[in-house]
C-alpha cells in the first residue's frame, strides 16, 4: 500500500520511514530540566515523557516556581495568619457536626490559640480577629458541651 485513504483525501505513506522519534527535546534551560527529572516518580526519566507530558510538567513546574515566589513576596505573619484561619475553619467544622467532634475540635483550637498566643503582635493587623475567633470558638465549645451533657463544667 503506497497510500492511505481518510476522509480528508488520500496521504502518501512511506513504508521505509522509521517511527518518528518521539523523544521530547531537551529544554533550553537546564534548571528547568532538573526541577522535573526531581518531580518524577522514581525510575521514570525524562525520556520517558511524551511532548504532551513534558509540556505538562514545565507548565506545572513553572507554576511551583511562582507560587514560591509570591509566597516570598508576602509577610510572614500574613502566612501564618492565614494558615492559623484554617485551624479555626477546622474547629468549626468539627463542633457544627450532628455530633460535634469535641476531641478533634480541641486539637483545632489549641493549635490556633499556640499561634495567636506565642506570636500575638507579630501576626499584625490578623492579631484581633484571630483572637476574636479564638474566643468564639472556645464559648460556641463550652456551650455545646453543656447543651450535650449539662451536669459537667
Amino acid at each position: 500500500m503506497n497510500s492511505l485513504w481518510t476522509p480528508g483525501g488520500e496521504h502518501p505513506v512511506d513504508r521505509d520511514a522509521g517511527p518518528a522519534d518521539s523523544t521530547p527535546p531537551p529544554s533550553a534551560d537546564p534548571e528547568l530540566d532538573d526541577a522535573i527529572a526531581a518531580a518524577l516518580p522514581d525510575g521514570m526519566k525524562l525520556d520517558d515523557l511524551s511532548p504532551e507530558q513534558r509540556a505538562q510538567a514545565e507548565e506545572m513546574v513553572q507554576e511551583m516556581a511562582a507560587a514560591r515566589e509570591r509566597l516570598l513576596d508576602a509577610p510572614a505573619g500574613t502566612v501564618v495568619a492565614n494558615h492559623a484561619m484554617g485551624l479555626y475553619e477546622l474547629a468549626a467544622l468539627h463542633l457544627s457536626q450532628q455530633e460535634p467532634n469535641f476531641a478533634e475540635a480541641t486539637v483545632a483550637i489549641d493549635a490556633l490559640a499556640a499561634i495567636v498566643d506565642s506570636l500575638g503582635p507579630r501576626l499584625a493587623d490578623a492579631e484581633p480577629t484571630l483572637r476574636e475567633g479564638l474566643d468564639q470558638l472556645r464559648m460556641v465549645f463550652v456551650q455545646l458541651r453543656n447543651q450535650q451533657d449539662p451536669t459537667e463544667d
